[in-house]
Formats: C-alpha cells, structure tokens, sequence
C-alpha cells in the first residue's frame, strides 16, 4: 500500500460494474428486462463507467487501423491502436475493445465487451495492441429463432481504458 500512496508503484485495477449518478437513473426493481442495465443496456451518462479505472499515468489512443472494412463469413477482423504513455510515471493500462452491433429487430445491447489486454508502457513509449474477432465475436442470441446469428449491417468497434470509449471505428458484415 505504501508504494501505492507513494508512487513507486501504479495500480491498474478496473471496476467490474458501473456507478451511475442517481438511483433515478435505473429502471424499477420489479421491471425484469435488460433496457437500462448495466454499461450494456444504459444510455446515459455515469458517475463512473464499467472498466473505469485510475492511475499516476495518462494514456492516449491513436485511430483504429484494421485489416478489412467489409467481413465474410469465415474471415478474421484484426484490429490495431496505438497507445501511449503520456504521463510522467511508468504504467499499465488496460485497453478494452466494445462491439456495437447493428440496429435490427433483435434486442441487442449497446455495446459489449470483446477483448481486453493489460499492457506496461514506459513513461513517453507507445505500444500497438492488436485484437482478433471473428464470427463467433460477433454473433447474438435472437430469442425469435432460439439460436445464435450474425446480424448483417454495419458494426461500431470502440476502444479505450473503460466502456467511455476513445476511438471508433466501423465495419461492415456481409453475408
């Protein structure tokens, strides 16, 4: 703990749930469906989001690079960001990655999380995360059919250090 409080160490802890502002902001205890819940459900601002975390460091992203705009099945999207350490301490952030599937009749979430790495960046260094989605990534559960699907339309990948996401990008699943 010492080190901590006196610098000589950075913590990297994430918070698994998300703080809203107001009790007023969450729907009634007895209305059992997801609209409202969670960083997944929630259209709103929070006191402090799902994978929110603090450090003696700054982090900053560059833009989303990947391989392929337009996705088959069968084909793998990876996905780049450069991350750099900005502040003046040696840190580990960790970069998460959120789906946001494309509006249909199905009731999907806002966005959910895919993939996270826990990196060491030197104060002034940057790093280039990579991810990999393929088609089990991006498939939902479609309650109407009983099955697992892939939805076809145009999908939004957001990336940053909690589900408040810094970079986005889009891509586009075709059948």
């Amino acid at each position: 703990i010492a080190d901590v409080l006196f610098g000589d160490y950075n913590p990297a802890g994430r918070l698994p749930v998300t703080f809203y502002k107001s009790v007023t902001q969450l729907p009634s205890f007895d209305d059992y469906s997801m609209a409202g819940r969670t960083y997944r459900y929630f259209n709103g601002d929070v006191l402090y989001p799902f994978g929110y975390g603090l450090s003696y460091s700054r982090f900053a992203y560059g833009e989303i690079n990947m391989n392929k705009t337009q996705l088959l099945t069968g084909d793998t999207l990876q996905v780049k960001i450069a991350v750099t350490n900005t502040g003046k301490f040696d840190g580990e952030e960790v970069v998460q990655l959120y789906l946001t599937p494309p509006p249909t009749s199905i009731i999907n979430p806002i966005k959910e999380l895919k993939g996270f790495q826990r990196v060491f960046i030197q104060s002034g260094a940057t790093k280039e995360i990579v991810f990999t989605l393929t088609e089990k990534d991006l498939k939902s559960y479609n309650e109407i059919k009983g099955t697992y699907s892939v939805e076809s339309g145009e999908y939004l990948i957001g990336i940053g250090g909690s589900s408040d996401v810094f970079s986005i990008a889009r891509f586009v699943w075709l059948y």
